[in-house]
Order: C-alpha cells, then sequence, then structure tokens
C-alpha cells in the first residue's frame, strides 16, 4: 500500500526533527564547559530554539495547507539540517542562541505538514494510528539521541555530533522531494481500490469540490472564535511545558543531581522516549477504537484527560521518593502518560477542521512550544535562584492537571468546513 509508505516518511521524519533537537541536551555540559555558559544562559540557549519554532508554527503549517507538505517539507527540513550543522561552530553565548532560533524557525511546521499530509492520506477511521506512528518516531528519536550523541562525543566531540545529525535530514529531504504527491490520486503507484479507502469520508464529488476548494480559504475569523482552539492551545501548553524537560535538562538532571553515571544516565534518558514511544502506538490505537464506538468526546477527550492527569501525579509523586532509580523510572512513567494522549491531541485538529489541518496543528503546536518556552527557563532560574530541582516538579504536575481539565473542554463534534 502506498498510504504506509507515507506513514514510513512520516516517522523518518519525526524521528530525525527529534535527534536533531534533543542532541543538544547531551551536549549542554560540554557546550557550557567549553563556551563558558552558566546553566540560566544554557536554559535561554535551549528557549531560543523554542520561541522561533512557536513564532513560525502557524505560518509554516498555513504554507503546507496552501502549497502542500511535498515542497514545504523539503525546505523545511533542509533549512532546519543546515542550522544544526552549524551548531557546531558556534563560538559564545549570542552566536549559540542565534544559531539556535534560526533551527527553530526551519523547524517550525513539520509535525503541522506532517498532520496535513497524513489527514489527506489516511481516513478518519485510520488517522489516530496513523497520528501514532507517526509520533512513535519521534519518541525513536528522542531515545537514540542521547546516546548516540554521547558516543559522538566521546569519539570526536560535541561540534562533530550536530554535523552528523543535521546530514541525516539533508538525506530525507532529498528521497521525500522524489517520491511523495500531496494527492494520492496524483502518485503513480496508487490504484483504484486503496484510493477508494482513503476517500472513504468523502460521500460526492461537491465535497471533493469542497476539499480542494477550501485548501486557500483560512476560515480565520470562525477560527478565532471557536471555543475548541483555545481549549486545544490550553491543553497543548501543558503537554509541550513538561515535555521540554525531556529536551533539555534530563540528562544533566540524572548525571549532576541524581549521581548517574554518564552511561547509566544516557539510558534513563532513553528510557522516557522509549515509553512513550509505545505509549503513542497503543495510544493511536485505543483513540481510534473508542471514537468508534463511543463518539470522538470519548475516544479523544476523556482519554486525553486520563493520561494528562495521571501524568501530573506520577511527576509530584516523584518529588516524594529519594531513591534515585524510582525517580528516574517514575519520570519515565509521566511521560509515557502524557504521550499516551498525544495522537489524540493530533487527530483531534484533524476532526475538527480537516481542510485546514496544517493551520490548526500549526496553532496547537504554537502554544506546545510557548510551554516548551518557559519550562526550561523556569528549570534553570530555580537551579542558579535556589539550588532546587523540586520546584519546576510541582510547578510541571499543576500545569499537567489544567492541561487536563482542558480536554473536557474541547468538542471534536463541532467541524469547521
Amino acid at each position: 500500500m502506498v498510504r504506509t509508505r507515507v506513514l514510513a516518511f512520516a516517522f523518518a521524519l519525526t524521528a530525525v526533527t527529534y535527534l536533531d533537537r534533543i542532541c543538544i541536551s547531551a551536549a549542554a555540559p560540554f557546550i557550557m564547559r567549553d563556551l563558558s555558559l552558566t546553566a540560566l544562559q544554557m536554559s535561554f540557549v535551549f528557549s531560543a530554539f523554542t520561541l522561533a519554532y512557536s513564532l513560525f508554527e502557524v505560518p509554516s503549517g498555513w504554507l503546507g495547507d496552501v502549497r502542500g507538505p511535498h515542497r514545504v517539507l523539503t525546505r523545511i527540513v533542509v533549512w532546519w539540517s543546515a542550522f544544526t550543522m552549524l551548531t557546531g561552530l558556534a563560538q559564545g553565548f549570542r552566536s549559540l542562541v542565534v544559531i539556535r532560533f534560526l533551527f527553530g524557525a526551519g523547524e517550525a511546521g513539520a509535525f503541522p505538514n506532517v498532520a496535513r499530509s497524513l489527514s489527506r492520506w489516511f481516513p478518519v477511521r485510520e488517522r489516530g494510528r496513523a497520528q501514532g506512528v507517526a509520533l512513535l518516531g519521534s519518541r525513536v528519536g528522542g531515545m537514540l539521541s542521547v546516546p548516540l550523541a554521547l558516543l559522538v562525543i566521546n569519539a570526536w566531540g560535541w561540534r562533530t555530533s550536530f554535523v552528523i545529525f543535521g546530514l541525516t535530514g539533508m538525506v530525507w529531504a532529498v528521497a521525500w522531494r522524489a517520491w511523495y504527491r500531496d494527492r494520492p490520486e496524483d502518485h503513480p503507484r496508487m490504484t483504484a481500490s486503496e484510493l477508494a479507502w482513503i476517500q472513504q469520508d468523502l460521500n460526492d464529488e461537491a465535497r471533493r469540490s469542497a476539499m480542494r476548494e477550501g485548501e486557500s480559504a483560512v476560515p480565520w475569523r470562525v477560527l478565532f472564535t471557536t471555543r475548541n482552539l483555545y481549549a486545544i492551545s490550553a491543553m497543548y501548553f501543558a503537554f509541550g511545558y513538561g515535555l521540554y524537560f525531556y529536551f533539555t535538562w534530563l540528562p544533566t538532571y540524572l548525571i549532576q543531581e541524581l549521581g548517574f553515571s554518564p552511561l547509566a544516565g544516557g539510558a534513563f534518558a532513553a528510557l522516557p522516549f522509549f515509553l512513550a514511544g509505545l505509549a503513542d502506538v497503543s495510544g493511536g490505537w485505543l483513540t481510534d477504537r473508542l471514537s468508534h464506538r463511543f463518539g470522538l468526546r470519548a475516544g479523544r477527550c476523556y482519554l486525553g484527560f486520563v493520561a494528562f492527569f495521571t501524568c501530573g501525579l506520577l511527576l509530584f509523586t516523584s518529588t516524594l521518593i529519594g531513591d534515585a532509580v524510582a525517580k528516574a523510572v517514575l519520570l519515565a512513567l509521566a511521560l509515557a502518560s502524557a504521550d499516551f494522549g498525544l495522537s489524540a491531541a493530533w487527530a483531534v485538529c484533524t476532526d475538527i477542521t480537516p481542510n485546514h489541518a496544517g493551520v490548526m496543528t500549526g496553532w496547537m503546536n504554537t502554544f506546545g512550544n510557548l510551554g516548551g518556552l518557559f519550562g526550561p527557563i523556569v528549570v534553570g532560574y530555580a537551579i542558579d535562584r535556589w539550588q532546587s530541582w523540586t520546584i519546576p516538579f510541582y510547578i510541571a504536575a499543576v500545569i499537567y492537571v489544567v492541561g487536563a481539565l482542558a480536554w473536557l473542554v474541547i468538542d471534536p463534534t463541532k467541524r469547521i468546513s
């Protein structure tokens, strides 16, 4: 089936995005030493990427809706891969901040354009599972990035690691440009039976025409007056706030605060992403199954509420336990719990506005990355000011509970067409 290869490309892309964005967390102690950076300065380096990523999410998602993921994703991946490699040339705090900002501007729009692509290549009944597989790629990339980066850094230094990781994106862009098509019916290997399966939700030619004609006419007024937009934004802000701890400070926390060796620290830094990958796939399967049997609200929103609330509970519990291994495992389970609702989060955007999935998911991911902008800074400030790792976990737990409540406000049955 052709659509399975589209899904393979999505899986590979999300893996590369996380390889490129998380490798800096493994390199952080070496960068701080070589460039004489404080913990607070390093937190601003982390957040420079997130700020740019937030600012350019909606424009990049909109471009995908208008011009198609074929061209837009090619340009996105080439841009961010180039700035991943340029990270290895940074000479100080300012240059590192500028490079990471431009890197974030390039990587913005990757996930909205993946969602846009999947909304065209998969029917509603398969979208949750498709999102789950695509998101699994991000967790595989996150799981491998720290151990691989540490191996490369030990062998050739932290600067070389960025060059190697950046080259992987260039390879993906070349393959995507040559193979992918924005519309399933335009692909030379598409069969009539598979096309009929993909388009099973389009009941007549009029709806297909409306789908095509609506690609460039974004209903901005309707979007900005719907309660769903703001509830989704609040929900994903909470997710991004907690998630970026794992992208940025987790290796440092495991090695410097909990006392793990670099080898053990790398293994425990990979564990959250391994468990989260399993949660993405199982959560994607469950959200589709529950939606088909009990309706979209149960399959998306109730599942998301349980996932986020449990995550907050696990984060809080980790502060009450003194054993280092138990803390590391609870943190890993917390990310897995949040990710159990991640497929539902991306699928609910395509449920609400399938014709403008790039814009809606771009808006959602903007707020997720705004959460990720503040998260690392709060941790850096708490370390420098109070020498505390516990306070950031309290804050993250509360924010996840608020995100869980936001899930209950979302109504995926109110579609914008």
